[in-house]
């Protein structure tokens, strides 16, 4: 397996990390780019509650066939200049590759009308859920689980799909118990040893795929990571300060797949695509304020600064008062997208001046948003990048995050709670404790971990 090395940002220059613009822009097959002067709107949707099941695929099919014309009709009479869609597919349509797959071309299908008829462009990311994490599940890269997996990624990609993308879960298992007791020993374990370990695998075999497909090996997103200790963070079960280091370390972990050959549009989901664009040059998607419909943060404006497609997350089709939730949602992106636009339109400056704006808006009330504010990212992607292994890049980017944060702080440039205070010099010392060998510091963990859902032989590791 041979990876890339990223040893020098793509993005060195603050004038130059801007929404919009990317240094390696990404085309589809029908001439559609992303980066290359304009931010588009990427809509995400899901089904209602619903069981799905070779009974009900008709109405699932008909469900997804209403959220992408109703979508697409809404697009076209804002005159939106083009649209990226997502599926995240739901377990069971991954389970049965097939459905996936059907529920792709369909979609697909629609998409192409829409193009031939009325000159929409469009792309579609397609999304099978990482089933992986099943106990049944033998292995992390083969047996069942895996091969359908890859067949739902090669069957979209037959019928349609333009970026193929997936939200993994090396290293879950033991990641949700670090949030919850606040190890970062455990944080960078999952991330940087397990997480990567997985992601090189995993890329190294999508990308693959996208390349006897010609479609485009997209990205992964440590949404089941960084932003599970957000929602944690937000709801104040977790110090911000440590979901705010969980974030800089999951974009170590995200690095994994543009090391495997992965070159965007990086997923929305994944807060830290902010870095990945620093380091690699990829196009990135990014949620925020229009993502509320699937999940509070405070990092609402922050997150548009740098993006070059911007998402709503996941909606589910339901009704609310002047139509379906994904038509609502595709009418928020593009209004969004249209003003980001608008301010580009005007020249550099007036799109760094909105770009400062909604930088300064979320950062000082929130350590997390701050981790976003593209100064601080090109600071600590110098870090990542400095360091050769990704255990270390994740070690010494969150040690010198910490002292950021704890800069910050002194400099009322971040506010965080009183209570949080002690968590600088806890999460510090714990990190210093660590050894900057990396076989002695997985060894240490592999003897020390007692989790029940945690095999390491599944990623080939011996105790």
């Amino acid at each position: 397996m041979s990876l890339k090395e990223f040893n020098k940002l793509a993005v060195n220059n603050i004038d130059n990390f801007i929404y919009g613009v990317s240094p390696y822009p990404v085309t589809t097959k029908n001439g559609f780019t992303i980066g290359e002067g304009t931010i588009y709107p990427e809509l995400n949707f899901t089904l209602p509650t619903m069981k799905i099941s070779k009974e009900t695929m008709p109405e699932v099919l008909n469900q997804y066939r209403g959220i992408i014309k109703d979508a697409l009709k809404r697009a076209i009479d804002l005159e939106s200049g083009g649209i990226v869609a997502e599926i995240e597919l739901l377990p069971a349509a991954t389970d049965n590759p097939q459905w996936g797959i059907e529920i792709c071309r369909l979609v697909k299908d629609e998409m192409r009308e829409a193009e031939i008829k009325n000159g929409l462009k469009s792309a579609l990311r397609i999304t099978p859920v990482d089933i992986r994490e099943n106990k049944r599940s033998p292995h992390m890269w083969h047996g069942e689980y895996w091969d359908k997996i890859m067949q739902t990624f090669e069957g979209c990609a037959n019928v349609g799909a333009d970026f193929l993308s997936i939200e993994s879960i090396g290293g879950k298992d033991i990641h949700d118990d670090a949030i919850l007791y606040c190890e970062i020993n455990k944080s960078l374990f999952a991330l940087s040893i397990l997480g990567v370990r997985d992601m090189h695998k995993l890329w190294s075999g999508i990308t693959d795929i996208a390349a006897k497909t010609k479609t485009i090996s997209a990205g992964d997103t440590a949404c089941g990571f960084a932003n599970t200790a957000m929602v944690l963070a937000d709801k104040k079960y977790v110090p911000k300060i440590l979901a705010a280091v969980i974030r800089v370390i999951s974009a170590v972990r995200s690095l994994a797949a543009y090391e495997a050959g992965a070159i965007g549009p990086h997923k929305d989901c994944g807060y830290e695509g902010v870095y990945i664009k620093a380091i690699t040059g990829t196009p990135i998607s990014m949620e925020g304020k229009s993502s509320a419909c699937a999940h509070f943060s405070s990092v609402g404006n922050i997150a548009a600064c740098v993006a070059d497609l911007w998402s709503n997350e996941s909606v589910q089709n339901i009704k609310l008062l002047s139509g379906m939730a994904p038509t609502v949602s595709m009418e928020q992106l593009i209004y969004d997208c249209r003003l980001l636009n608008t301010a580009a339109g005007h020249g550099r400056q007036s799109a760094l001046t909105l770009r400062d704006w909604l930088a300064e808006s979320d950062s000082r009330l929130d350590p997390q948003a701050f981790v976003l504010r593209p100064d601080v990212v090109l600071d600590i992607s110098k870090v990542i990048i400095s360091e050769k292994s990704s255990y270390l890049r994740a070690k010494k980017a969150a040690l010198y995050t910490l002292e950021l944060l704890k800069k910050a702080v002194k400099n009322d440039e971040v506010k965080i709670d009183e209570r949080e205070h002690i968590w600088f010099d806890t999460l510090i010392s714990q990190l210093e404790s660590l050894s900057d060998d990396e076989e002695i510091f997985t060894s240490q963990m592999l003897k020390s971990i007692d989790n029940p859902k945690f095999d390491p032989k599944k990623y080939d590791l011996n105790i």
